[in-house]
């Protein structure tokens, strides 16, 4: 039987901060006339033992919201509301699901509205059959597929030369020219779309930011330095080691191959980043194997207004499969065998962490983040916070991350404690701080 869930792992859930705060204001008892949750099957690894929680919550009317949550099988966790509300899940189900973590709810099989939804679940799953493949000619002919790849990468071969003469002008006119006109960024970054190298374009437009800080001329040559980099490694991509190749035409956003290994261990979940994308959202979970010490990345996107995909929960024990592709440490969970939770992750010392991201960096020189895992460090205020060990050594954290450094100063209490961050070149990113009963602490 998995762990239950706790509160971290709800909040994961929320497709965005107000659905969070509206959830915080019904999580209470009160609130719901009934509440439960349905016990699984003794040979059924479920979270707490539960398949399913359900609840009837108030609402503006006289008449409750049905409620519920299915936790175990194909396609979960699924939800179900009868309130109005397009998000996915609502505030009602993660109300539902944090009471459930404070064990509220009690054991209960559920009412027939339960039995009802739950019957059509496993009805449509029996009933689902693999989409069928296309067959056109487009799509299978050896011969139109090979032509397309050659287009694309002719394409994406003279947009690649374009953006790079276009680098050394902007050097050769000087930086000043051009800081605050993203004019010429945007319609350079338009062509690329066009050559269809569009992780390249959205590379460059996010560069428009750089000029309004302090340190402009630094990091706009620097982030100029490396995409000229990455535009004479891509023309000479076939010198590379085939790692660095791979890595190259992500970069640029050629899609990558299929998975090409498959490594078993026990991963220790060690935090999660959520990010925005253009018009999408995106989570990071990062994974190190505790046998083989590598490192794991999982990664997905959602809409707006979507949740987003949490396939392994910060804190745990993930004994699992996974099938790495060739680039960026890229990896989906091929075969889950159990999940728990675990102890505090396995670090050390600041230079330990530097180390591994320069060894990272190595592998590929356009990374900007990097997980380490930080052994009794103490979280001290300055100009902004700074995690430092033993040694003296300190690393800063990002300015934007002040209030998760308040949350870290406060759990620690001036004591030393195991802290999970992305390394970036501006500072550290945290993930997540262990307290003392080795429970994760993740950013409110």
């Amino acid at each position: 039987m998995s762990e239950r869930w706790t509160a971290n792992d709800v909040w994961a859930l929320a497709p965005d901060v107000s659905s969070r705060k509206a959830a915080t204001k019904i999580a209470h008892p009160d609130s719901w006339p009934r509440l439960g949750w349905r016990p699984a099957g003794p040979d059924t690894d479920a979270p707490g033992g539960a398949t399913a929680v359900w609840g009837e919550c108030k609402g503006s009317g006289a008449k409750h919201y049905q409620v519920a949550v299915h936790l175990v099988g194909p396609g979960t966790p699924a939800y179900r509301c009868s309130c109005p509300s397009r998000k996915i899940p609502c505030k009602h189900v993660l109300a539902l699901l944090v009471l459930w973590t404070e064990d509220v709810a009690v054991e209960d099989t559920g009412p027939d509205w339960l039995d009802e939804w739950l019957n059509q679940r496993a009805a449509r799953a029996a009933a689902a059959k693999p989409a069928p493949q296309k067959t056109t000619k487009t799509s299978t002919d050896p011969d139109a597929v090979a032509r397309r790849a050659r287009q694309r990468e002719q394409r994406v071969a003279d947009g690649v030369v374009e953006l790079d003469t276009w680098l050394i002008d902007q050097v050769s006119a000087g930086l000043a020219t051009n800081r605050r006109d993203s004019t010429q960024r945007d319609g350079m970054a338009a062509r690329l779309v066009d050559a269809q190298a569009g992780r390249l374009a959205h590379q460059l437009r996010s560069l428009n930011h750089v000029a309004s800080e302090d340190d402009w001329p630094d990091r706009l040559l620097t982030e100029y330095a490396l995409l000229h980099l990455l535009c004479v490694s891509y023309q000479r991509s076939d010198t590379l080691p085939a790692p660095l190749r791979a890595t190259v035409r992500a970069r640029i956003g050629f899609p990558l191959p299929e998975p090409e290994e498959t490594v078993r261990d026990h991963w220790d979940v060690l935090g999660r980043c959520d990010f925005t994308a253009d018009q999408v959202r995106g989570r990071r979970i990062w994974l190190r194997g505790q046998a083989t010490g590598r490192t794991a990345l999982l990664l997905s996107f959602a809409p707006k207004g979507r949740a987003l995909d949490t396939p392994a929960r910060v804190g745990t024990l993930l004994d699992a499969e996974l099938a790495f592709y060739p680039a960026e440490n890229r990896a989906v969970i091929a075969t889950r065998y159990s999940e728990q939770r675990a102890d505090t992750p396995r670090g050390g010392s600041i230079a330990d962490a530097l180390a591994d991201a320069a060894r990272a960096l190595a592998a590929d020189p356009w990374r900007d983040t990097w997980p380490v895992v930080l052994t009794d460090v103490t979280c001290v205020r300055g100009d902004v916070f700074w995690l430092t060990d033993s040694s003296g050594d300190a690393l800063p954290l990002l300015r934007q991350d002040t209030k998760f450094g308040w949350q870290i100063f406060s759990v620690s209490g001036g004591h030393p404690v195991t802290v999970v961050a992305e390394w970036t070149p501006d500072g550290l990113r945290p993930l997540a701080v262990w307290d003392h009963r080795k429970h994760p602490i993740l950013p409110a």
